[in-house]
Parts: C-alpha cells; sequence; structure tokens
C-alpha cells in the first residue's frame, strides 16, 4: 500500500511541476510589431511572411510558420504576429502593388514591386540569408522596423 502512495504522491508532484513550466512558457510568448516604411503611395497591400528557419526564406511561403497579405490602410502601416514563442525569427515583406499575392518580377527575375526584410540587410545580388535577416525576438512586445526597397 505505502508503495502505491509514494508513486501516487511523485505524479502528482511531476504534474504540478509541468503545470507550472506550461503556464511560465506561456507568459513567455511574445507580439511582433512590423513598422513597414517606404511605401510610397497607399495603394495595394503588404504581403508578409515571417520564417523560423532559413528553409524557404525569403520566398516559399509554404514554409513560412505565418503569413498574411494586409490592405494599406497608413503610412507608415502596423503589422503585429501575436504568441510568438521566444526564438530567432526572420520576416519578408513586399508591396503588391496589383494585389496578386505575388511578388512580380521582370524577365531577368528582378523584383518589379518594393520588397524588404527584417534587420533591413543590404541587398547586392539576390535576397538575403535568413541569418542576415535574422531577429530575436523574446519578452512580451517586440517593435521592428523595415524599410522597403526596391531594385529599379
Amino acid at each position: 500500500m505505502k508503495c502505491r502512495y509514494k508513486i501516487s504522491y511523485r505524479l502528482l508532484s511531476l504534474v504540478g511541476i509541468l503545470g507550472v513550466f506550461g503556464s511560465a512558457n506561456a507568459n513567455l510568448m511574445s507580439d511582433l510589431t512590423i513598422e513597414i516604411t517606404g511605401l510610397g503611395e497607399r495603394r495595394g497591400q503588404l504581403c508578409l511572411s515571417l520564417f523560423s528557419s532559413r528553409q524557404g526564406f525569403p520566398d516559399n511561403k509554404k514554409y513560412a510558420i505565418k503569413s498574411e497579405c494586409v490592405k494599406i490602410t497608413n503610412n507608415p502601416m502596423r503589422v503585429t504576429f501575436n504568441n510568438l514563442p521566444p526564438k530567432t525569427y526572420a520576416v519578408a515583406v513586399f508591396l503588391d502593388q496589383n494585389e496578386d499575392s505575388k511578388l512580380n518580377r521582370n524577365v531577368l527575375g528582378i523584383p518589379t514591386e518594393k520588397f524588404g526584410f527584417s534587420s533591413n540587410p543590404i541587398i547586392k545580388s539576390g535576397p538575403p540569408k535568413f541569418s542576415e535577416s535574422a531577429i530575436m525576438v523574446v519578452g512580451k512586445n517586440i517593435n521592428i522596423q523595415i524599410k522597403l526597397q526596391s531594385v529599379l
């Protein structure tokens, strides 16, 4: 009989400890607010993708943990991704002027619509690597700014 009580007590203790860590982890969730500047005129929509690894970054939304397109209402625009666990992320955004939900390119593959990335890396030839756009999201409210740019 005594053995059963010890096992039950240990099991209840373990469940209690896991409950405390679970609620503590819920308190660590972050809201990431992105302010997008360099819009020019208020026309079209902004399409954003949030990545938690280099896989698919920056343009394969299939690998993004969150992505959305929002109608432009202000300049600058603010978009928030809520309830993110503490982690390293990278954001890719583009100004979708014709609202077709894709970054349009010319015949050479060069973007014809404005784009930007978290950490605002300098674009030399081709898109930045995940590590060049990476940001740490830790804390309740994280705010970053992305300045849109164009190649042409």
